[in-house]
């Protein structure tokens, strides 16, 4: 038998998730985000569940081929762009979209001899400032990419860093935004704005192509001010795995690498197959929530490379075998967010899908 950790795909949870991205945009083409391998989740496993979407985002070429050989034929645009002039005839080939954010990658369209013309995204860099270029360089940039055989077209785009919240007392969005719209209103082109926070937060913004990604995955873009449950959006991935040993322990004994959990009393600890080296977050402290046979626990004491510890004490029921969800949907029909798991090993969801590691095994499940 195999090890019993595995991470569950939930598909019909990734099409509801993105039926609400639509439902929040509903006059905007909607771009579905699987970079970094699907948040995690596998390019090829959420794929049917996404191919209602608009477009695919993502980062890499190979991600983009993948794409293509599943039978993808829309646009799929390269959020980071090119990264090598040789990498232009790739994206002729294969009839990828891709994001311009510096003078190199303007240089490599003047020089390109193919036959393309590619729809471009010309960022903007508003205020985040990682990519793009800055206000007062974005319309000469336009105007010089507008005359170049290889463009035949260019979506206005930037990215912002608070849709989450405030900035500086303000709506995130309002600075970047205005910045935005101060310069591009004066020039032709579609606009590319929105992320998941965006979406979801600041219906306001008109964004003709909207980029879906944390939502789609079932985790909320502005947690704890909103949960996934205000939002409305189910967990897509839950990683599950089963009780492998049960401990008696007693007032004053110790549980872990560095005895980091004492008993306070009589407890039924039990020893789960699920570690670091799973991707679960080994600064996750005692106290981090887990479901055992549906029921809410706690994990206590350091975890290990491949094992855990969990309260027992409450769940009298629960023995060898007994199932495990360290995030996700129990078969039991309880629901441990993501979000929750993440907030107490003071990180997000986002990192949780991704860690997950090569030797978890994957299933699908409606």
């Amino acid at each position: 038998m195999p090890r019993p950790i595995q991470a569950v795909i939930h598909v019909n949870a990734l099409q509801h998730n993105l039926d609400i991205a639509r439902q929040h945009a509903p006059n905007s083409r909607l771009f579905a985000v699987v970079k970094a391998n699907a948040y995690g989740h596998g390019i090829e496993r959420v794929y049917d569940a996404f191919k209602t979407a608009d477009g695919f985002a993502l980062l890499d070429l190979d991600e983009a081929i993948r794409l293509r050989t599943l039978g993808w034929k829309g646009q799929i645009i390269l959020l980071e762009g090119v990264f090598h002039l040789d990498d232009l005839s790739i994206c002729e080939q294969y009839e990828l979209s891709f994001v311009v954010h510096n003078q190199n990658q303007v240089t490599w369209l003047e020089n390109y001899i193919g036959n393309a013309s590619f729809h471009i995204y010309l960022k903007m860099n508003s205020g985040m400032n990682r990519l793009g270029f800055v206000p007062e360089a974005y319309t000469e940039i336009w105007h010089m990419l507008s005359r170049l055989r290889s463009v035949h077209e260019i979506t206005h785009m930037t990215h912002f860093s608070d849709a989450d919240g405030t900035r500086f007392g303000e709506p995130g969005v309002c600075y970047q935004y205005t910045r935005f719209d101060q310069i591009t209103a004066p020039l032709q082109g579609k606009r590319s704005l929105s992320n998941s926070a965006a979406i979801l937060r600041h219906h306001q913004i008109h964004s003709d192509d909207t980029r879906a990604g944390i939502l789609l995955y079932g985790s909320s873009p502005d947690y704890p001010t909103h949960s996934s449950q205000d939002w409305g959006i189910q967990p897509s991935m839950s990683l599950r795995s089963e009780i492998i040993a049960v401990q008696d322990i007693h007032a004053g004994d110790s549980v872990g690498y560095s005895s980091t959990f004492i008993a306070k009393h009589r407890m039924r600890i039990g020893i789960v197959a699920c570690g670091y080296a799973d991707g679960y977050q080994r600064i996750s402290p005692t106290g981090t929530p887990i479901l055992v046979n549906g029921q809410m626990t706690q994990l206590i004491g350091r975890v290990s490379m491949d094992m855990l510890a969990v309260d027992l004490t409450a769940i009298p029921d629960a023995d060898l075998g007994a199932e495990v969800v360290l995030w996700g949907k129990s078969k039991y029909g309880t629901v441990l967010p993501i979000d929750e798991v993440a907030a107490s090993a003071g990180t997000l969801g986002y990192e949780l899908m991704c860690g997950i590691t090569a030797r978890v095994a994957f299933c699908i499940e409606n």
